[in-house]
């Protein structure tokens, strides 16, 4: 009895050589590298954002500043139409520039201020604040003002007060304290006053007291 040939046993399958350990970590790390750079990139980028200094605070505030830029003593500024009239003259003791606000405050103001119809504003007061062409005035303390001259014989306006706020080139005058209008023998007290002179129009806020000279009666 014959046997069935068996086929010969298959030769073993040989092993892929093993990579050395230098190698595979190089594998890796070429496959990781783009991830990585991404990584430090983030990284570099937060470190430059939390550790970047500032602007000096000093710097930011010497931007805008709120003491005096410059100061004048014993001066005298004048202002001229383009004819060559002068039409505004400021003088005082000492005189104090605020560039954040770009106002001038002024000790011991006196103020000549001359109309197209010829008519003269004179002001004076303890201090004054000022915008910066002097077109609008607040006189504190002891504050007058005069208007004399321009058309008619009418005698000269005093305002008295505390604080009289002055409107140079719309000409007008307003308190929100109280103040005194004198003009020839006539008195008004007033606990504020609202006055344009363009239209020769005052409003008085009270309490209002009021004395008016008799007009004088013409000779027949």
């Amino acid at each position: 009895m014959e046997l069935p040939l068996l086929a010969p046993p298959a030769a073993p399958a040989h092993a892929a050589p093993r990579m050395p350990w230098h190698w595979r970590l190089r594998e890796a790390l070429s496959s990781y590298l783009p991830l990585l750079l991404m990584g430090l990139l983030a990284l570099a980028t937060w470190w430059l954002v939390n550790n970047t200094p500032g602007a000096p605070a000093d710097a930011a505030r010497a931007q805008v500043r709120s003491d005096p830029d410059y100061t004048m003593q014993g001066f005298t500024l004048q202002r001229f139409a383009d004819d060559g009239r002068l039409l505004l003259q400021l003088e005082g003791d000492q005189l104090r520039h605020f560039p954040d606000s770009d106002t001038v405050e002024v000790d011991t103001v006196r103020i000549q201020s001359y109309s197209a119809d010829g008519s003269r504003t004179h002001a004076t007061a303890r201090r004054a604040l000022s915008n910066a062409d002097a077109s609008e005035v607040q006189l504190l303390g002891g504050a007058q003002i005069e208007r004399s001259g321009g058309p008619g014989n009418a005698p000269p306006m005093r305002f008295e007060g505390e604080f009289l706020h002055a409107f140079l080139r719309t000409e007008q005058l307003r308190s929100h304290l109280p103040v005194v209008l004198r003009q020839g023998g006539s008195e008004i007290r007033a606990g504020g006053l609202e006055y344009n002179h363009l239209t020769q129009q005052a409003v008085f806020k009270g309490p209002v007291k009021a004395r008016f000279q008799p007009a004088a009666r013409s000779a027949r």
